[in-house]
């Protein structure tokens, strides 16, 4: 049976949402797991992060040094999102309107002055979108997860994955948390559990059996 170690980030509270899907959602995977993946010995560890330009990022990396995962997975909400949005491309960009927890807010700045313009992520969305479809959850690709705290995160995450030498890494937007499903107005709680579920079981899926036709970025 092969071991396989799975670290999924979420974010604090985040102004004026009472129920952080991103905080929920990984806590819950880390504590009840992902069924439907044979011959796999899966950890998921779960951790929470600053909404903050300087914390978020060094507190996701010293997880994955204490945890050495195979595969990392970051979670963000998006306030207007109908359904989950799989974040396809991370940009060396930092453009706040509003400040982060620590204040600050950064304005047209690169994240790494000397990296590269941009990374696409390393999870197979083609496949996770054939699960939601199945699933019935709503969904769609995201072209960058902004120019906040996500996308910060992201970036700084696919950079360092860049050099490794076997990581899966990727970003999911979330969408609020909504018991009573309006078209416009997010997802119960349980059908976001279930969206994580399927990112982690096609991402570990890939990670053991790697394809091109499970890739989807354009």
């Amino acid at each position: 049976m092969q071991q396989l170690s799975v670290v999924i980030s979420g974010f604090d509270h985040y102004e004026d949402v009472r129920v952080n899907p991103s905080s929920e959602v990984p806590r819950i995977l880390a504590e009840q797991g992902v069924d439907g993946l044979d011959d796999v010995d899966l950890t998921i560890h779960a951790v929470s992060l600053p909404v903050s330009f300087a914390k978020a990022w060094p507190t996701l990396l010293g997880t994955i040094e204490e945890t050495r995962p195979n595969i990392v997975i970051a979670t963000g909400l998006k306030h207007a999102a109908r359904g989950v949005m799989l974040e396809r491309c991370a940009t060396n960009l930092m453009d706040a309107a509003k400040p982060d927890v620590d204040n600050v807010t950064p304005r047209r700045a690169p994240i790494d002055p000397d990296g590269p313009g941009a990374y696409w992520t390393r999870l197979p969305l083609r496949a996770i979108l054939a699960d939601f479809s199945r699933d019935a959850i709503p969904a769609t690709l995201s072209s960058d997860a902004g120019t906040f705290v996500c996308n910060s995160l992201f970036y700084n995450l696919l950079n360092w994955a860049h050099g490794q030498e076997k990581v899966l890494a990727g970003f999911v937007s979330l969408p609020l948390i909504n018991e009573s499903p309006h078209p416009q107005h997010g997802l119960p709680l349980r059908q976001l559990v279930a969206a994580g579920g399927d990112v982690v079981r096609e991402a570990v899926r890939y990670y053991r059996r790697p394809s091109s036709e499970d890739i989807l970025i354009a």
